[in-house]
Parts: structure tokens; C-alpha cells; sequence
């Protein structure tokens, strides 16, 4: 068994990782100052934008996918631009992936961010700014650090979904050793290819991966819980 595990190829599983970090990284920047909008506001159009932000989660992959392929035709508006002034080649190339990552996870980063900044105090937040701090200010020193337990949840939950994804990646990306041939598309074609042994090589690798990390998430809200517990007694 060790020996088939040192035998198999990591290069799809370091892509997965790779395309999950740097979609972790995009979608938290992108996400938490929405996040904290949707938090606060009372817009008549906040149903709309939450609709719009969560309609990923709905959508089949392919539908995703399709559309997205669509966006980033090298003969359209968005893909000529990204092409011509960001140099990136965004379709069945590494960026095209992350740019369809950040798409598809993108809920699964801002609702957790936006469900722990509606639980905060609000008399906690305005003694904030009645102190003279800035709106900036009161985000990253008083409601990310009172929202860790969201926080932690929003990061690792769109780790592994995005290590998780095959419809829109192999959409977007195919299956380019090396560069998009992820471990989903990876476990895809060894099924196809009848090579059952590596396919459950890569399957159990990738199952007690989401297993390690959903325990890690709720270990540590768990142990969060008991700190709160023990600090109102």
C-alpha cells in the first residue's frame, strides 16, 4: 500500500491545493467587504445581491461552467480584455481555473462571513465608532477578530470545496497534465481508463482529506463555544 502511494503521480493534488489557496486568498479579499455590506445594510436590493451572490450553489456545474466558458471566450468583451491587459490566457490554462474557482466558491466564502458579522453586538460596533474609529478600522479590529469561529468556516469550507470541484474546472480548464489536471479530473479519468486500484488510491486520499478538515472546523467551534461558555459563567 505504501508503495502504490509513493508510486502515484502528486501533481494533481498540488494543483488542487495550489487552485484552492490562491482562490482563498482572491475570494477572501473580494468577499469581506461585500459581506460586511449585506451585513449592515437595509437596501431594498440586499435580497437581490444575496440571491445573485448564492446562485452557484443552486446552479449545476455545467450550467456554471457553460456560461463561464462563454465570459471567457477569447473572442469576448471580458476575455479579450483579461488577455490583452492582464495577460492572461483564461480558458484551459491554470489562471482560467482560478478565475472559475473564485466563481463557483464564491458563496461559500461570503454567507459565512455575512452570517458572523449579522451575529455580532451592535452596541459593540458602535462603541467602536464612537471612540472616532474609522469603518475600516472597526472591520478588522473589532468584527473579524469577534467572528473567528465564522471566519475559520468561511476559509477552510472554500479550501475544500474548491479541492472538491470537477464540473466547472474540467469546464474551464480540461485536463492539462501538470498545469489543470487536478485530483478530481485525475480520479475522472483513471475511473474511465478502468484503473480502479489508483482511482481508490486517489479517492480514499482525497476523502480523508475532506474529512480532516471539516473535523478541524468543528473541533475548533466546538472549543470556541466552551471559551464563551466559560468566560460568561
Amino acid at each position: 500500500m505504501i508503495e502504490k502511494l509513493l508510486a502515484i503521480d502528486w501533481t494533481p493534488f498540488w494543483l488542487s491545493f495550489k487552485l484552492a489557496g490562491l482562490t482563498v486568498v482572491v475570494l477572501f479579499i473580494v468577499s469581506l467587504p461585500l459581506a460586511w455590506f449585506l451585513a449592515r445594510t437595509d437596501s431594498r436590493f440586499k435580497p437581490f445581491l444575496e440571491a445573485l451572490t448564492a446562485m452557484p450553489i443552486v446552479l449545476p456545474p455545467s450550467v456554471l461552467g457553460f456560461y463561464i466558458l462563454v465570459l471567457l471566450a477569447p473572442d469576448s468583451p471580458v476575455g479579450t480584455w483579461v488577455e490583452k491587459w492582464l495577460g492572461i490566457k483564461p480558458l484551459f490554462s491554470f489562471p482560467g481555473l482560478v478565475i472559475a474557482s473564485c466563481l463557483y466558491s464564491f458563496p461559500f466564502m461570503v454567507q459565512p462571513l455575512q452570517s458572523g458579522f449579522e451575529s455580532l453586538n451592535k452596541h459593540m460596533l458602535e462603541a467602536g465608532y464612537v471612540a472616532g474609529k474609522s469603518e475600516m478600522s472597526v472591520l478588522f479590529r473589532i468584527a473579524l477578530p469577534n467572528i473567528k469561529p465564522a471566519l475559520l468556516t468561511a476559509l477552510i469550507v472554500t479550501f475544500a470545496h474548491t479541492v472538491g470541484e470537477f464540473g466547472v474546472v474540467l469546464m474551464v480548464g480540461g485536463s492539462i497534465p501538470g498545469e489543470t489536471k487536478v485530483a478530481s479530473v485525475a480520479i475522472y479519468e483513471l475511473v474511465e481508463e478502468m484503473d480502479y486500484a489508483t482511482a481508490h488510491i486517489y479517492a480514499a486520499v482525497m476523502v480523508g482529506i475532506s474529512f480532516l478538515v471539516l473535523l478541524g472546523v468543528y473541533l475548533f467551534n466546538r472549543r470556541h463555544r466552551k471559551k464563551i461558555g466559560a468566560f460568561g459563567s
